[in-house]
């Protein structure tokens, strides 16, 4: 659930299972873009860096996916039920960050 500390920045308390879900697939990730890495440093061909570099697309649009229905299904009923209107404002802008 949402919180705010003395310095007005939100921050967001997960459980420990969404948790390590989300650095399960972050650690994934970041496997794959070293993976990318070492494919250049070794001069591999175009062609295969690209299909990993697709692979690492997928994963982050699938970690945005779980992160979005989470914060939607807290955060945002969360303050929709409490009359916080500005949270629809701050969910479509950046369901609009999302898809540039």
């Amino acid at each position: 659930m949402e919180e705010k500390c003395c310095s007005c920045h939100k921050t967001t308390k997960r459980s420990e299972e969404e948790y390590k879900r989300l650095i399960h697939r972050l650690n994934r990730m970041e496997g794959q873009i070293r993976g990318i890495r070492g494919m250049v440093e070794n001069e591999a061909y175009c062609a295969d860096i690209l299909v990993q570099c697709a692979a690492v697309t997928a994963a982050m649009n699938a970690f945005n996916r779980e992160l979005l229905s989470s914060h939607i299904r807290s955060c945002v009923a969360r303050d929709i039920r409490e009359g916080k209107d500005e949270t629809i404002d701050e969910l479509v802008a950046t369901l609009q960050k999302l898809m540039k």
